[in-house]
C-alpha cells in the first residue's frame, strides 16, 4: 500500500502528539479518505518525514500520533534554479510540477517581452501562491522532503541581475553551437533561462548574453516552453544530479 505523504505548515519536531487543521486535515479526511489508526507521513520542509498515525477527528480538525522522525530524501546535489518566462495556467503548472519532481531549487517565473500572460500586483500574489501550491502537491507525490523555492514573478532584467553570483548561467536557444548535453558534470550551480510561448525577444537574448548566459541548444526541434523546461531539466540532473 503506497502510504500517503501530506505537507503541513507547523513545526513538528519534538512532539508526540499535535493537531493539524485547515487545507491538509481536508485533504487527510476528504480525499485521502483515512481513518482512525491508518498511517499517514507528515513533512514540514525542514528535510524530515514525521510517520504518524490518525486519532481523533474534530470537525476539519485531525489529531495525529508522532513516532519518530525519520531524514527525507536528499535534495538533489545540483543546486538549480529554473529561469521561466511564465507561461499559460495549465502551462506554467505542468512546469512548476515537473521542476519540483526533477529536483529543481528554485523557480523563478520570469514576464517577458513575448510572454502571453500580462499580470497586475494581485494576479501575481494569486498566481505565486497557487505555483507554490502546486510545488507542495509535487512534493508529496515524488517523496521529496523540502518543497522547492518558488519566486514572485518578475521582469526579465530584474531576474538576470539577482543572479549574476551564480557561477554558471545558461539559457535555451535552438541556434546554439553548443548542446546542454555538454554541460560540465562538476557543476555545483546553475541558473538555466528558458524563454515563455513566443520565445525571448532578440533584445532580450542580447540582454542576456551580457548577463552572463550562455546560450545552449537541446537540439533541432523547437520545443515548446514546458516541453523544453522538463527535457533541460532531464538533461542536466542526468548530466549533474541524481537522475539516473
Amino acid at each position: 500500500m503506497r502510504l500517503s505523504r501530506v505537507y503541513v505548515d507547523q513545526p513538528l519536531a519534538d512532539m508526540a502528539l499535535t493537531v493539524i487543521a485547515g487545507p491538509p486535515a481536508r485533504h487527510v479526511l476528504r480525499v485521502l479518505r483515512l481513518r482512525r489508526g491508518d498511517p499517514l507521513v507528515l513533512f514540514n520542509g525542514d528535510g524530515w518525514d514525521y510517520p504518524c498515525t490518525v486519532e481523533e477527528r474534530e470537525g476539519d480538525r485531525l489529531q495525529v500520533t508522532l513516532a519518530n522522525p525519520r531524514p527525507g530524501l536528499p535534495e538533489c546535489p545540483i543546486v538549480l534554479t529554473l529561469v521561466q518566462g511564465v507561461a499559460r495556467s495549465d502551462r506554467m503548472d505542468t512546469i512548476i510540477q515537473k521542476a519540483t519532481e526533477l529536483g529543481a531549487a528554485r523557480v523563478m517565473p520570469v514576464l517577458a517581452g513575448r510572454s502571453v500572460v500580462r499580470l497586475d500586483a494581485r494576479q501575481a500574489e494569486r498566481k505565486l501562491a497557487h505555483w507554490q501550491a502546486v510545488a507542495v502537491a509535487a512534493c508529496e507525490q515524488s517523496g521529496r522532503a523540502r518543497p522547492p523555492l518558488i519566486d514572485a514573478p518578475r521582469p526579465l532584467p530584474d531576474a538576470l541581475t539577482a543572479l549574476e553570483a551564480e557561477p554558471t548561467r545558461l539559457r535555451l536557444e535552438p541556434a546554439a553551437s553548443r548542446s546542454l548535453a555538454s554541460i560540465d558534470p562538476a557543476c555545483g550551480r546553475l541558473a538555466l533561462l528558458i524563454g515563455p510561448e513566443g520565445g525571448l525577444a532578440p533584445e532580450e537574448s542580447r540582454l542576456a548574453d551580457a548577463a552572463g548566459f550562455e546560450a545552449r541548444s537541446l537540439g533541432p526541434r523547437i520545443l515548446r516552453t514546458e516541453t523544453a523546461a522538463l527535457a533541460a531539466l532531464t538533461v542536466v540532473q542526468s548530466r549533474c544530479g541524481d537522475l539516473q
